[in-house]
């Protein structure tokens, strides 16, 4: 994995935009890492935000489709995400509905609630708002963060 890590950050850009689009998928993958090495080589910390964000909400928008055209049978078996964490998911989205998407950015949940928010046809202009939302704080407190060690 580090040896991917280390390709990603050689992209620039391209392999922040392409990390956060897995990141932001079912994916078990971690964005952040790729980001903070950008940032601390140099480049420019808007731009870093833009493309990670931008990927990271692509991942999140397939997650959606997926749920959307999908069976909780087939989600759970060929997605590897747990019926427990995705009845989870819906519970809250019942409750809260497509504002559910702002918490996107959360590891390993924030995939389930995606994918609910997909299962629940739940409104797409407001669901892709609000996540779109939730994973731009994240970038920016990520830069934020990783400036404060630097």
């Amino acid at each position: 994995m580090d040896g991917f890590l280390e390709l990603l950050t050689q992209w620039g850009y391209g392999g922040l935009f392409l990390g956060a689009i897995l990141a932001g998928s079912v994916l078990p993958f971690n964005s952040e890492s790729v980001m903070a090495a950008l940032y601390v080589a140099g480049l420019d910390p808007w731009a870093l935000i833009f493309w990670g964000s931008l990927g990271n909400i692509i991942g999140s928008v397939i997650n959606y489709f997926i749920g959307r055209m999908g069976k909780m049978e087939w989600i759970e078996r060929y997605l590897k995400v747990k019926r427990e964490k995705l009845e989870r998911a819906q519970r809250w989205v019942t409750k809260y509905g497509a504002w559910m998407g702002l918490l996107a950015w959360i590891p390993l949940l924030g995939s389930a609630i995606t994918v609910a928010l997909g299962l629940m046809r739940s409104n797409i202009p407001l669901t892709f708002t609000a996540i779109s939302i939730g994973k731009i704080a994240r970038y920016v407190l990520v830069i934020y963060g990783t400036s404060l060690f630097i």
